[in-house]
């Protein structure tokens, strides 16, 4: 999972996996979830973002992190 910022129209966008979409479902307003041809979520597209989360902080409990080397 990988989390991508934009200030310039303040919106996160939540990589779930790292294939691409072919589907694209409104959830809530300004909140955007991509989906695979499986139907299966890939992303989450949340546009002002400021307005509707906490970007101050991100935390993360008990995940199976590894660890990359360079």
């Amino acid at each position: 999972m990988r989390l991508s910022y934009h200030a310039d129209t303040d919106s996160l966008y939540i990589h779930l996996v790292e294939h691409p979409g072919v589907e694209a479902r409104e959830v809530a307003t300004g909140v955007v979830v991509d989906f695979d041809a499986n139907g299966k979520p890939v992303g989450i597209d949340i546009d002002h973002a400021q307005n509707i989360l906490d970007l101050t902080t991100l935390e993360a409990e008990s995940l199976p992190v590894k660890i990359m080397t360079a």
